[in-house]
């Protein structure tokens, strides 16, 4: 295999964090490999970038006939919490020529403002939505470091009361609608978050970073 694949990072909320090396890519490559593509056909047209699209499940017959394909997530970098973790596997596993075009990611967006103790952590992405998921909110307890995770509006009260049950008194924060116009953060305890949110239901929309900060030193 002969082809090109751009693995690019792209805007989380606030469009003009793209980077100037990611447009060029996107302009420059034969195909834009994606998981939606009516949402990256908004962010190409508002940059006027006119790159076919195409479903990432195309990608690899594409980088076997040597084209250069970009590929996105909806948001954010690829690999990080979605498929292209797999496809990128698969594509260096052909001998394809792949290169990292960094830029957002909600993971590095949160830990940078967290403003708790975070000198090592544990990534959990997305959490099950039932079975095993208590077992992982006992495991983060047990964890020395601090555990990060992401959580969907309808889940984050259930996530904090999880949090409640096994970590009461460590400090969690809450990283919602990062670099978009309601951008907020949000630190305290399990139960003063629930507080918090339960008193005010708009403060539960969005998507969450959440981050368990790590045990206190005995």
């Amino acid at each position: 295999m002969t082809g090109k694949l751009s693995v690019v990072a792209t805007p989380i909320g606030n469009l003009d964090d793209i980077t100037l090396r990611a447009l060029r890519v996107l302009k420059e490559a034969d195909f834009v490999a994606c998981e939606d593509t009516r949402n990256t056909r908004k962010l190409l047209s508002h940059f006027d970038i006119h790159t076919p699209l195409v479903t990432d499940r195309k990608t690899l017959v594409l980088l076997a006939q040597d084209k250069h394909v970009a590929l996105v997530s909806d948001a954010g970098t690829p690999g990080v919490s979605d498929p292209g973790l797999e496809l990128v596997a698969r594509a260096r596993e052909a001998g394809a020529k792949i290169e990292t075009i960094p830029g957002p990611s909600a993971l590095a967006a949160a830990i940078s403002i967290a403003g708790l103790r975070i000198p090592s952590f544990t990534f959990y992405a997305f959490l099950p939505q039932k079975k095993g998921r208590e077992t992982i909110f006992k495991e983060m307890a047990a964890n020395e470091r601090s555990s990060v995770f992401y959580e969907s509006p309808h889940r984050i009260i259930k996530a904090l009361e999880s949090l409640k049950k096994v970590a009461p008194e460590r400090r969690v924060g809450l990283y919602r609608e990062l670099t978009k116009i309601y951008e907020e953060a949000i630190i305290g305890t399990p139960q003063e978050l629930l507080v918090i949110l339960e008193s005010n239901p708009v403060r539960q929309k969005g998507e969450f970073v959440v981050i368990l900060e790590q045990c206190p030193r005995r």
